[in-house]
């Protein structure tokens, strides 16, 4: 029985449990009903399908696997989800809309731009792709990552007399964190609120947590405290809610020298990375060539040995069993090595539980972007260590949440921000930027973080054009700027704005000059909330010459998509403009968050005021635009 101190810590378990119990149905049900019911072009056009693809050369990889290479053919320029460990399902389409899916599930390992290799189940379902003309593929319900994530949930309320259960008591009950005494090291290349939140982290027994606002060095400042923390312990694990997220810090550390080993096939991998996988340094260990050649004799053997009488297959039985002993022998040999070898064990939170990385225990654990994780995915990670060390910032996008019972029930509430409001005294804010003109970041650091954000020197008065406006409101009420609802379909769009949007655009860009441009790469980014004004953009700037040798220079994106970039010149399409002053999911105000500290010289906004205003956070940040920038009326034409 558990004790009563533990009490409000397993209610807040089984509420997180009941709550990912909703999500994982609708999800369920969500594909379901897309499988069946959708269409083809809605299907491309939501990112879960491509068609036509193109199946390429199909091999055996490092972990002996089948993979097969699968390159998109058409509507290339549409976003997709597809990402590393996602399980897929391929079909074929008829002429009358109808799908046909072949009967096994692959699942992704690798995937960049418009090429995927998919590992197969079994070298029977290769002739399916040989004897089909036009073939697709579109994600499969991705049921493991749920299942860990419920495992992990389940662990952590059972746990008792473990260092689990007492981390659970920490860091969801009312047990303090507890510090060790040490003399603080100086760092003077970081700025005073850097250093203090490393010698906080080398001092943790428990938990602390970095809290980074955007252009605050928060990378920096873990990658350091990894690498102090790295002169005291042999390997720690990194983890991260994303892929990408798990690269990023990866290739960081690596260009500080330290060993990493990647678990998991990276969703972008550069050569850089790659060379860093477990998969390619399997490959590249001493004793492959030995358990490669055994493991072909034994592909070899069993494929001939199907017509042979009884003691010629007890020959072979005994031959294969004495190769199987010898690969057993031999993969256990190089997975020793490669861990034996590596200081850092990087991967996603579900990644955590990759069977390679069973049985084993680490002193520290370092979550990036720990706020754009859900909790029961860093319990997976947390159940492996004995103390963890969060990264992150709650103030920006939260994690992905679907169902609106579950967002109401606080799902999209992480561990790191419940950590926040519960124990303040393991938390320290980094305090100096390094992106943003101030009067940039004189909104978000008012209405987010308290009013303590500062901008450094170098960056705090920086422009591209001498005697320039950082900030600008183009106001499009009382114009006929309405949004628009695409037919089958929950996005907005405001045809409008955009043409004002990329008018602006072009009107800046002749301000500074193309050649200019060029030469200092200076670069823009186009935001909007919504998907639908994204792809809208995106066929303005595409179709316009005046964009043709500046295209590299532009980047257009949701807010989601933007979250850890950074460009000289940031404008936002806020899209929506009606009489109700509805305003949709512009209520959640980390997107705004995230979209406005994208901008390092320049911030231009498009918006209709009169709809935004009914909300306090639009209505007090056009009056600080109005105050610290300008706001420029948009007149009917």
């Amino acid at each position: 029985m558990s004790t009563n101190k533990s009490i409000p810590s397993l209610i807040d378990l089984q509420l997180q449990y009941d709550l990912l119990q909703k999500e994982y149905q609708f999800e369920k049900d969500t594909y379901k009903q897309q499988t069946e019911r959708e269409g083809m072009w809605r299907k491309i056009q939501q990112g879960f399908c491509w068609f036509p693809v193109q199946a390429g050369k199909s091999y055996y990889n490092s972990l002996n696997q089948l993979v097969i290479e699968i390159n998109r053919k058409a509507d290339k320029e549409i976003e997709h989800s597809f990402e590393h460990g996602r399980p897929v399902r391929f079909f074929t389409y008829d002429a009358d809309g109808t799908f046909h899916y072949l009967n096994f599930t692959a699942v992704i390992s690798y995937v960049q731009d418009d090429r995927m290799v998919a590992a197969l189940p079994s070298p029977v379902v290769l002739p399916d792709f040989q004897q089909t003309k036009e073939i697709g593929v579109q994600l499969y319900f991705d049921e493991t990552s749920y299942k860990t994530m419920f495992t992990a949930l389940t662990d952590v309320m059972h746990a008792k007399e473990s260092r689990l259960a007492v981390l659970r008591e920490i860091l969801k009950g009312s047990t303090p964190a507890g510090f060790r005494e040490l003399y603080p090291i100086r760092f003077p290349w970081l700025n005073p609120s850097q250093e203090s939140a490393i010698n906080n982290v080398l001092s943790a027994r428990d938990i602390y947590i970095i809290h980074g606002p955007p252009g605050t060095g928060k990378t920096t400042t873990l990658v350091e405290a990894i690498y102090e923390t790295l002169h005291r312990e042999n390997q720690v694990m990194v983890c991260a809610q994303s892929n990408t997220a798990v690269d990023w810090i990866a290739e960081k550390l690596t260009d500080r020298g330290i060993p990493v080993l990647r678990i998991g096939n990276p969703t972008r991998v550069n050569d850089k990375m790659l060379s860093f996988t477990y998969e390619k340094r399997f490959e590249a260990h001493a004793d492959y060539p030995e358990l490669w050649k055994i493991r072909k004799t034994i592909r070899e053997i069993q494929s001939s040995s199907k017509n042979r009488n009884r003691d010629e297959k007890d020959t072979i039985r005994n031959r294969l069993s004495k190769l199987r002993f010898r690969a057993t022998e031999l993969e256990l040999k190089i997975d020793t090595d490669l861990f034996d070898e590596s200081r850092v064990i990087a991967c996603t939170l579900v990644g955590s539980a990759n069977k390679v990385l069973n049985n084993r225990r680490f002193t520290s654990l370092f979550i990036d972007e720990a706020a754009q994780a859900l909790e029961a995915a860093c319990w997976i990670a947390i159940s492996k260590t004995d103390r963890v060390v969060l990264a992150g910032d709650h103030c920006q996008l939260p994690p992905t949440v679907k169902t609106p019972e579950a967002i109401k029930g606080g799902l999209d509430r992480t561990l790191m921000q419940k950590i926040v409001s519960s124990k303040n005294n393991t938390v320290s804010l980094l305090k100096t930027q390094y992106r943003m003109h101030h009067d940039i970041m004189g909104f978000p650091s008012r209405w987010f973080y308290h009013n303590e954000l500062e901008a450094a020197p170098e960056v705090k008065d920086r422009g591209i054009l001498s005697l320039d406006t950082p900030l600008i409101w183009y106001d499009t009420s009382g114009c006929d700027f309405n949004e628009d609802q695409p037919a089958e379909s929950s996005s907005r769009i405001n045809i409008s704005e955009a043409v004002l949007l990329t008018h602006q655009l072009k009107e800046y860009i002749n301000k500074i000059g193309k050649a200019r441009i060029l030469d200092e790469k200076i670069d823009f980014g186009l935001i909007s909330p919504y998907r639908a004004q994204v792809q809208y953009l995106r066929r303005l700037i595409r179709r316009d010459a005046f964009f043709k040798q500046l295209r590299k220079q532009i980047t257009v994106h949701t807010v989601d998509g933007f979250q850890g970039q950074e460009r000289d010149v940031i404008l936002i399409s806020l899209v929506r403009a009606n009489e109700k002053g509805q305003i949709g999911f512009l209520h959640d105000l980390r997107r705004m968050n995230v979209a406005i500290t994208r901008a390092k010289m320049k911030l231009i906004i498009i918006g209709d005021s009169s709809t935004l205003s009914h909300h306090t956070f639009y209505r007090e940040f056009f009056q600080y635009v109005r105050k610290h920038g300008r706001i420029i009326p948009v007149e009917q034409k």
